[in-house]
């Protein structure tokens, strides 16, 4: 079981209010848990998302420590701007990806 830590921004409270059920809230709009194993955290992240579909608007980034990931950091978004992990000449860099047209605010 590893750190898990979501950010949320610009969404209805039942994000929040679910969010707060399941882990603690650190400072506004930021949820950790110290100790959360893989099944708890897919089963959060497919709750986000499904809700997440239905809105226009809003965003959530989730952290976790996954050792088969650049730079050991499993990372997950919904909403825009997507980011990723990548490892270039040792350095580690966080690259923002252009949204499509259909995902465009």
């Amino acid at each position: 079981m590893a750190l898990v830590m979501i950010v949320m921004r610009d969404l209805p409270d039942r994000f929040h209010g679910f969010l707060s059920s399941v882990m603690l809230e650190v400072a506004p709009n930021v949820f950790v848990s110290p100790r959360m194993n893989p099944g708890v955290r897919t089963r959060v992240w497919d709750v986000m998302s499904d809700w997440h579909r239905h809105e226009n608007q809003g965003s959530l980034v989730m952290v976790w420590r996954d050792l088969n990931a650049v730079g050991e950091v499993g990372v997950a978004h919904l909403g825009t701007p997507a980011r990723e992990l990548l490892e270039a000449d040792g350095m580690w860099l966080v690259r923002r990806r252009a949204a499509s047209p259909g995902n465009a605010p």
